[in-house]
């Protein structure tokens, strides 16, 4: 049994990638409190960044003027570490240097973020590197050395290399003053298993300490970190909450309790758990850290958990939308973000828009209703039965609601493909046609549907608004109600009514979303006034169903 597990929390580095490592005064000066009482081994305060780009609190700097500054309790004296990343110590405009002016442009960077460690109240420093930037980042470690500081290098996204691969690398970083090699969990894909083969391989080519860096994707942090604690792993990180980039790493106050047989000094919790109730259960609903589904989804198919936390606080993708995006990655290199992949991913009909039905052959100088799914599609059933029954207008049904007489349903429109791929053997089933994009699904969706009447009505995202053709239109999202918007409107009906779109609960965002929607489509050339027979939140011209019945 291991009796020098070391212990580092990482949460003001790691927890960061949330709030642009702005935290509060109160909230350091307490988690400093209780990592003492904790009696962790060592404590990261941040990254020491050389990027100044958008802002970023103090914590993105770890200056030592601010580490200074901070009321460092006695216990945690020789205990404070920062982190660069190695992509800062190597670029583009030096990837032409001979490796001996590459080692002297990056001496240079370091000479401008690190005073000798006489100088300082940092004991730690890591470095994070990709596979790509290792070699040239190892170099890194002998001056960090020289003056005086612990050394720990960060391997980042190794779940993927062969043991073979792994090895070499561990072989390489031998050859250098490094005092620990971390290896990270960086998609959240591994298991207990998998994480011992990587040990192992680096056991070939490594003596020295070996550190491990989890995170939660697929809920086995805890677990990932004891399975390398057993098999001769003595640095371990952790976060409070697990608050870290994506869904986050193993916590804080659920490891320290699963190693305490494993360390020689083992402290009190109370102090910790004040913090959380304190500070972090807050932050965490406000920026909702934590495993999900998707974050699941994501270790599983080795995709960066960034492209997860960014869709989440993007109120433009719905549920459809992120899980159409993971399908889209999967087939892409997404272990690394970025940003023009995502919204790449986003635009699922990414060819030229086209269609092959004109909604003029069966809407044109008609009246369309475009039923919802709201409580008032249900609430006023049988006055809407009523209505369609007397005034006989062309009725749109969205996606596969069924909330009045399927032969009162003229047709039914749908868009997103994974909705569509949901609801696939339910439209089957429906006696209606149903309108869709068809030409520019997906082949396996077009083979599913293939036994359904479809309305060939193609569909483009136009960021400025709707704009609307004979036998396509461009809408500003993939909303269904977007679509058969568009599809009235190229039809030339005369018209539109809506009931059943009530409007979600107060305080819910789609509200707004909804009422911009509705605004931009007013707003666009060639609109339809619209009308609404049942109740809506939304800001439309109402009129009571009651009123158009006899």
């Amino acid at each position: 049994m291991h009796t020098s597990i070391k212990l580092l929390d990482c949460t003001l580095r790691d927890g960061g990638y949330y709030n642009d490592w702005d935290f509060n005064p109160d909230l350091v000066a307490d988690y400093l409190e209780a990592m003492a009482a904790l009696k962790v081994d060592f404590v990261e305060v941040g990254l020491r960044s050389i990027k100044n780009e958008g802002f970023k609190g103090e914590c993105a700097f770890s200056t030592d003027s601010f580490i200074e500054n901070l009321t460092i309790p006695i216990e945690l004296t020789d205990k404070i570490g920062v982190m660069i990343n190695g992509s800062e110590l190597t670029s583009k405009t030096t990837e032409s240097l001979s490796f001996e002016d590459q080692e002297a442009a990056q001496i240079t960077t370091l000479e401008k973020l690190f005073k000798h460690k006489s100088l300082s109240r940092v004991s730690l420093v890591r470095v994070a590197c990709h596979v790509h930037e290792f070699e040239a980042c190892l170099p890194v470690s002998k001056w960090l050395h020289g003056q005086g500081y612990l050394v720990g290098f960060n391997l980042m996204q190794i779940a993927d290399r062969t043991k073979e691969e792994i090895t070499e690398l561990a072989q390489k970083a031998s050859s250098f003053p490094i005092d620990i090699l971390y290896f990270a969990d960086s998609m959240g894909g591994l298991n207990p298993k998998q994480v011992s083969q990587i040990i192992s391989a680096f056991n070939k080519g490594w003596n020295g300490a070996l550190g491990i860096h989890t995170h939660d994707n697929m809920g086995q942090a805890i677990s990932n970190s004891l399975q390398a604690v057993s098999d001769g792993v003595t640095w371990v990180d952790s976060t409070v909450t697990g608050m870290g980039r994506g869904p986050g790493n193993a916590q804080t106050e659920y490891l320290t309790m699963a190693l305490e047989a494993y360390r020689k000094n083992t402290g009190n919790l109370t102090k910790l758990f004040d913090l959380i109730r304190k500070h972090f259960k807050p932050l965490q609903t406000q920026h909702g850290w934590g495993i999900n589904p998707y974050y699941y989804m994501a270790g599983q198919s080795g995709i960066h958990p960034l492209y997860i936390q960014e869709m989440l606080k993007d109120s433009r993708y719905s549920d459809e939308d992120v899980l159409a995006v993971i399908d889209h990655l999967k087939l892409k290199d997404s272990n690394n973000f970025s940003l023009s992949k995502l919204e790449a991913a986003r635009y699922f009909y990414l060819d030229k828009p086209n269609g092959t039905w004109s909604p003029k052959k069966v809407m044109q100088d008609r009246t369309v209703l475009i039923l919802g799914t709201g409580p008032g599609a249900r609430k006023y059933r049988e006055a809407i039965e009523q209505f369609i029954e007397q005034h006989q207008p062309y009725v749109i049904g969205l996606n596969t609601q069924k909330n009045i007489r399927e032969d009162l349903v003229n047709v039914r429109a749908a868009c997103h493909p994974v909705r569509l791929l949901a609801d696939c053997h339910e439209h089957i089933k429906l006696p209606q046609p149903l309108i869709t994009p068809a030409s520019m699904l997906p082949q396996d969706l077009q083979e599913a549907l293939a036994e359904k009447e479809l309305f060939n009505f193609g569909v483009a995202i136009n960021n400025d608004g709707f704009q609307f053709h004979e036998k396509y239109a461009e809408l500003p999202a993939f909303l269904v109600i977007a679509y058969a918007l568009a599809i009235a409107t190229s039809g030339q009906a005369n018209c539109i009514y809506l009931a059943g779109f009530d409007g979600y609960a107060a305080g819910d965002i789609r509200n707004q979303e909804m009422t911009d929607l509705f605004k931009n489509y007013s707003n666009s050339l060639g609109s339809l006034p619209i009308k609404t027979l049942t109740p809506n939140q939304y800001q439309l011209q109402s009129i009571s169903i009651y009123g158009q019945i006899n």
